[in-house]
């Protein structure tokens, strides 16, 4: 691939959130998720998990959850000063009725050296700074994100329209329930993927010169 070719790639792949009502391969999901295990991971524990959904019914339970939840917040008075509301309630069961989503799981893991740090934790002040500053940047979920933004990458150059949300983990509980997912997983991520409709317009991006600083 040329450089001019992934350049294009990368700048013209957008967060989509409105989609064809039309079936999504399985096998395409698939080939997506096989390429994005090739992501870089802490310790190449391939510490993630996919649960592909194509079934509709399911989507629509997750999204009841969210939307559950949201209507929850949307309640309390903190959220009626900080939020708007009624457009958070409104849009965030949105994705309904995509045809397929990837929720996306994290094992538990943990380094030796942070198994290292947590055995002195309790007993030297310095161990415990240190695991906190390790902390900042989980590796586990470190790992999981750089499968997707792989796979974001990948599902575009299918064709595909797919975007990546956190906001459905204020109903992770549910989520794994629905899923079946065991307690040694945590969901992180869940992404609705379909065939956009339409092309959703480009964001700005800051220059690279206002968030790089050299050191030299």
């Amino acid at each position: 691939m040329e450089f001019s070719e992934l350049e294009k790639l990368i700048k013209s792949r957008r967060s989509v959130r409105s989609w064809q009502d039309k079936e999504v391969p399985l096998e395409l999901l698939l080939q997506a998720l096989e390429l994005a295990t090739w992501a870089p991971n802490g310790g190449n524990q391939q510490n993630w998990r996919f649960y592909v959904i194509t079934n509709k019914d399911t989507i629509r339970a997750i999204a009841g959850a969210v939307q559950s939840s949201a209507e929850k917040i949307a309640a309390w008075p903190e959220a009626q000063e900080l939020l708007d509301t009624a457009r958070m309630v409104e849009r965030s069961g949105f994705f309904k009725d995509v045809p397929a989503a990837i929720a996306v799981a994290a094992s538990r893991y943990q380094s030796p050296i942070d198994q290292v740090l947590a055995a002195r934790e309790q007993t030297d002040g310095q161990a415990a700074t240190i695991r906190q500053w390790r902390n900042t940047a989980d590796s586990r979920v470190q790992s999981v994100s750089s499968a997707i933004a792989y796979l974001l990458l990948i599902l575009h150059q299918m064709g595909l329209g797919a975007v990546w949300m956190t906001g459905p983990m204020q109903a992770k509980e549910d989520i794994e329930r629905i899923l079946n997912v065991p307690p040694e997983l945590d969901i992180i991520a869940f992404i609705p993927v379909g065939y956009p409709e339409g092309a959703p317009s480009a964001g700005e991006r800051k220059p690279v010169t206002e968030v790089t600083e050299i050191i030299d």
